[in-house]
């Protein structure tokens, strides 16, 4: 009998999150054979076609404005990550040159910036605080690595007050970008 009331009670708890907005968000994996790299998405978002811009796009279903892009651009004569600079460097590179550029009105602090290393692979993991020009704010996670001459570079861009809502799910998405 116990053990069947401990089985509904924990049945309820679980509905009761899952209703209330603090549901356990399941991911959807993206695989690009082609320019050779990975990541998880969350479940709900949809892919949408961008032209001229960044090589794959996917943004809430609901949420639009919440949304994860993968650029991938050549590397000058080669280098490597660590030959492009420091996590700090090369994220005060990344906030002056793609996230706020001169006459965009937007502002990009840089607020983290480390590295980690995956099955050989070294990934500048960086944190932003971007202020909009209508003075809205947002929050951009990106990690960098270097591949086959390529820097690719994931971008998860979340509007401040979403946030701390959907940290867990976009960092296990930042966190599962792989390049091979």
């Amino acid at each position: 009998m116990w053990k069947r009331i401990a089985l509904i009670f924990v049945l309820v708890c679980g509905f009761s999150l899952n209703y209330s907005g603090v549901a356990v968000a399941a991911t959807r994996s993206y695989v690009d054979t082609n320019d050779g790299y990975e990541f998880l998405y969350p479940n709900g978002w949809v892919q949408v076609k961008v032209a001229d811009g960044p090589d794959v796009v996917f943004h809430d279903l609901i949420q639009a404005t919440e949304n994860i892009s993968v650029v991938v651009s050549p590397v000058p004569q080669g280098k490597t990550l660590a030959e492009l600079g420091t996590p700090t460097e090369v994220g005060y590179k990344l906030g002056k040159n793609a996230l706020a550029p001169e006459g965009s009105g937007r502002v990009a602090e840089l607020v983290n910036a480390e590295q980690r290393e995956v099955k050989g692979k070294i990934y500048y993991i960086l944190e932003y605080a971007i202020k909009l020009p209508n003075n809205r704010q947002r929050h951009n996670l990106a990690s960098v690595a270097v591949s086959r001459g390529k820097l690719f570079t994931f971008n998860a861009s979340i509007p401040e007050r979403r946030w701390s809502k959907v940290k867990r799910i976009i960092s296990e998405s930042l966190n599962s970008f792989f390049v091979y």
